[in-house]
């Protein structure tokens, strides 16, 4: 039977903690791992809802981008708000 000495507990403690070779930390490395993971995937995320795509400063200037693709023979465009650089993207998706 350990020791009822508070030192004495933290020492036996502290010898434990030693033994698991850094596992103490697991749960810091795999929440630091879990963060870089969703941070390459919300880059991702932008690089193609965005930044791979024509953006207009106004709704206007895209209405006259949809116009002048209706001339050239493509229909069926809409334009959209973009929540990342909240400029405007076509579409050829409906609105909902």
């Amino acid at each position: 039977m350990g020791s009822k000495k508070r030192s004495a507990r933290a020492k036996q403690i502290e010898q434990f903690k030693a033994q698991l070779g850094g596992l103490d930390d697991l749960y810091g490395r795999e929440e630091r791992r879990q963060d870089e993971i969703r941070e390459r995937r919300d880059d991702a995320r932008r690089e193609r809802a965005c930044e791979r795509k024509n953006r207009y400063a106004s709704c206007v200037d895209a209405e006259m981008a949809i116009a002048w693709c209706e001339e050239q023979g493509r229909r069926g465009l809409t334009y959209y708000r973009c929540p990342y650089c909240h400029g405007w993207h076509l579409t050829s998706h409906g609105r909902d």
